[in-house]
């Protein structure tokens, strides 16, 4: 790694070291202007005035909101996310939910990669040909439907008129997804329908451009084999911009996947998001809401480095 890529690095996680800052000041600022009240949340519709003062008096809410902010952003570098509605610690309540959501995103992306990989590829070798345009087309209109659409789809026609799956993911209290593979499958094909018409697409493009180079038409006049051209150059040139697909497709999917959780009353994060803004329970929501940011921007990150360090090394 050369002297310029590692400063143009260090740049860049230092920008989104202040990115993720704006960003917890944001989701703070925001998430305070919801309609709720944490206090009438904590004591229910049915405490007076005087008890839900009592209580924001008790829960610091009383206080400026610069101050309120301060408090929780320390206590997020000490990894304390505060304390929900209910009294129990936001870390605790959230720690299962964010493991099942972790299962339902790692699965996709397991898929997601060589699947993605082998239809992008195969459609770039064909650019221009009947099974190219066919495909093409068909990922096309798939990456304009979100994914809710299709995972209501999917539930009402598989799990409704066939029968072949349950409609709802459904996991028994203190067991594992892993454990229930059946409760997974339409959750994950609906995730992983739309992004990999989206990778797809992006892989076909750089496989394209990379055929089109005038050191793999060297190799054909040489007699070199479309297999070996694929696997000697191709590949090579198309993995780094894939890498970079992959991690903006796994950013993507963290809204997507509260939604799909919704369609299937998975027990994920999605469920509890919703019930948290309804009732007003501000640090849950504030939580989700950091978590969710901060991935997304350090996969961003991770992707614009990665075409940092590549694009400079093919350019040396």
């Amino acid at each position: 790694m050369t002297r310029r890529t590692l400063r143009h690095a260090s740049g860049r996680l230092a920008l989104a070291a202040g990115l993720l800052g704006a960003l917890s000041l944001v989701v703070y600022a925001g998430v305070d202007l919801l309609p709720g009240d944490p206090a009438t949340a904590r004591l229910g519709p049915s405490s007076t005035p005087d008890q839900a003062n009592q209580a924001r008096e008790r829960l610091g809410l009383d206080e400026p909101l610069a101050q309120r902010y301060w408090e929780w952003v320390t206590g997020l570098l000490r990894g304390d996310l505060g304390s929900s509605a209910n009294g129990m610690p936001v870390a605790d309540l959230l720690s299962g939910r964010l493991g099942n959501t972790a299962v339902l995103t790692g699965i996709t992306v397991a898929l997601l990669v060589p699947a993605s990989l082998a239809l992008g590829v195969s459609l770039g070798r064909r650019a221009g040909g009947r099974f190219d345009g066919a495909g093409s087309a068909a990922l096309l209109l798939t990456v304009a439907v979100p994914e809710f659409v299709i995972a209501s789809g999917l539930a009402l026609v598989v799990a409704g008129r066939l029968g072949w799956l349950p409609a709802a993911s459904l996991v028994p209290a203190g067991e594992h997804p892993l454990g229930h593979p059946e409760v997974l499958v339409l959750p994950v094909l609906s995730l992983l329908l739309v992004s990999l018409a989206y990778a797809s697409r992006m892989i076909r493009a750089q496989t394209v451009q990379a055929l089109r180079a005038p050191h793999i038409e060297f190799m054909r006049l040489n007699g070199m084999p479309e297999r070996a051209i694929l696997r000697q150059a191709v590949l090579p040139a198309v993995l780094p911009s894939a890498v970079q697909i992959w991690l903006i497709s796994a950013a993507g999917l963290m809204g997507g996947t509260v939604l799909v959780e919704i369609v299937f009353n998975y027990p994920g994060i999605g469920g509890i998001l919703v019930s948290s803004v309804r009732s007003g329970d501000l640090p849950v929501v504030q939580a989700l809401a950091m978590f969710m940011g901060a991935l997304t921007l350090l996969a961003t990150v991770a992707a614009d480095l990665i075409a940092a360090a590549t694009g400079r090394t093919r350019s040396t």
